[in-house]
């Protein structure tokens, strides 16, 4: 996909297709300006829309991609010293949090413009460019798809509406709970699938592809507990998509494998095409105490536990890429010039507080037993030896491991076919045993247990704790966590059954008399 739309299209895009504010429809006079029915007249004109829906993926100050992390800490597994993570990591969740109200109105302005796309796809007329207006529709369907999973992922009973909003008075209802969403989802990935292409070339490269659609589809699935459909999506994208696990894990996440291979569907990300786009990205994440001198950010609100870093099998090849394992810090100085090295250990000073596991500031240069910090830094989202200014890592929403683990989940649970066979391949490129002889408590526990490690610090594992987990039942993966992390640091926190689901915002359920909050959260 291109990687950049310019302000004019951003002001377009912002005028036509909007929830907020009053539709075209609710003047009474002709505008005088570009509007819906004055401009998207060609495939050309459609394809600046579409773009617009792929550009929320990473939108704004607190946008898509860091509230999504934001929300990730309250497993207690990704701690943080801002006040999201910090309030996340308490429980301190309300409906009227500022986060829940980025994420949920940056979903629902993007479920917007493509309700509007498809709107204007299905009434256009350019037969010269049939098959890219086709394609198009596609894109926008998947994207539909993609948001409302993210939606059901945190909310469970999000509002549906498929149509574009024309005035103030639609207001959509969640009167259906997530049955109405999931079944959207299916219609949405099912038709996005046949009139998506396989893969891109040139420009086009990180558009959705059928596999992308197919992949939404499996995750609904999951979540539905249809096991044996799962199994055969699971199944279709592995032996006929011709994706095959990188050999290197850290392929996954560098700037030479943007939009090849394992790599499913991301979000495209250039500081040198959009200037804003480090907001949500690296500075986050860098290290507290790198040099700024070096591209540090001074901001490093984000990282996870150091017990969690230190759960790793040590012949784990993933580890040089999820984590920071070494870096120059500042804490010290220059020594002859140049600024001393630490490195990680298990065994170095760490709490939860904002310095709690960077190199103390009386340590001894000289001295390696010292020269240690013990926070987990994020490898996969930092760009050490750049301005921080200057991100351009794409962020990775889907890839092949996910379908995998997928499929190894769906036989499990439906005790059919080869349900070590996903497992073991991404295991084996991690440089670890297969598993073998587990019963189906077991390899469930495992199928977890690689999530986390596969996937740490790509907002992925409270949907999916808690998807596998019930209050005070069995399995509660998610209680677990939680009472792990309240034990482990002796956090002033209780587990609730609101941890469990986000309450929708409260702007939303003041607005709408059409949706209903989440019964937990009433």
């Amino acid at each position: 996909m291109n990687r950049t739309i310019n302000s004019r299209i951003k002001a377009l895009l912002l005028v036509s297709v909007l929830a907020t504010g009053v539709g075209c429809s609710d003047l009474k006079e002709t505008p005088d300006f570009i509007n819906p029915d004055t401009f998207y007249k060609s495939a050309t004109e459609l394809q600046l829309g579409v773009n617009g829906i792929y550009d929320d993926l990473n939108s704004g100050y607190s946008g898509y991609f860091y509230d999504r992390y934001v929300f990730e800490c309250l497993t207690g597994d990704q701690i943080g010293w801002e006040k999201g993570p910090l309030q996340y990591n308490q429980g301190n969740v309300g409906s009227g949090d500022e986060y829940i109200e980025a994420y949920w109105s940056i979903s629902y302005r993007s479920i917007n413009r493509a309700n509007a796309a498809i709107e204007i796809a299905d009434a256009m007329k350019d037969p010269t460019n049939d098959a890219l207006v086709k394609r198009l529709k596609g894109e926008a369907l998947f994207l539909r798809a993609f948001y409302y999973y993210g939606l059901l992922s945190y909310f469970d009973n999000p509002p549906l509406t498929i149509k574009s909003t024309k005035g103030i008075s639609e207001l959509p209802t969640n009167a259906g709970g997530k049955r109405a969403v999931i079944d959207q989802i299916y219609a949405d990935a099912k038709a996005a699938a046949e009139a998506l292409p396989a893969a891109y070339t040139g420009a086009d490269a990180g558009r959705a592809t059928k596999w992308a659609a197919k992949s939404i589809l499996m995750k609904a699935q999951l979540w539905d507990e249809k096991w044996a459909e799962a199994k055969a999506t699971a199944e279709d994208i592995i032996n006929n998509s011709g994706l095959q696990l990188y050999e290197n894990f850290g392929y996954n996440f560098d700037l030479a494998h943007e939009n090849q291979g394992e790599r499913i569907f991301e979000a495209q990300v250039s500081a040198a095409a959009n200037a804003s786009e480090w907001d949500v990205h690296s500075a986050h994440f860098n290290p507290e105490d790198y040099p700024s001198e070096l591209g540090g950010a001074g901001w490093s609100w984000l990282s996870a536990t150091q017990e969690f870093r230190a759960s790793y099998d040590n012949k784990d090849k993933r580890i040089d890429a999820t984590f920071i394992e070494s870096y120059p810090t500042g804490r010290l100085g220059k020594i002859n010039g140049q600024y001393p090295i630490v490195k990680w250990s298990p065994t170095a000073d760490f709490n939860l507080s904002r310095f709690g596991g960077i190199v103390k500031t009386d340590a001894n240069p000289n001295d390696p037993s010292q020269m240690v910090f013990g926070k987990a830094w994020a490898g996969k989202l930092v760009e050490l030896g750049i301005n921080y200014n200057n991100t351009e890592k794409n962020t990775i929403y889907i890839r092949l491991a996910d379908i995998l683990l997928g499929h190894s989940e769906a036989c499990n649970e439906s005790n059919t076919g080869d349900k070590f066979m996903g497992i073991n391949k991404v295991r084996a490129r991690a440089g670890l045993a297969a598993l073998s002889g587990l019963s189906q408590s077991a390899l469930r526990d495992a199928i977890i247990d690689e999530r986390e490690k596969e996937f740490v610090f790509e907002q992925v594992m409270y949907p999916e704790l808690r998807r596998k987990s019930k209050p005070g039942g069995q399995p509660d993966y998610l209680g677990a966590h939680i009472n792990h992390y309240i034990t482990k640091y002796k956090v002033g926190r209780t587990l609730k059954p609101r941890d469990y689901v986000l309450p929708l915002p409260l702007k939303e359920i003041q607005g709408n008399p059409n949706v209903k909050q989440n019964p937990v959260w009433q």
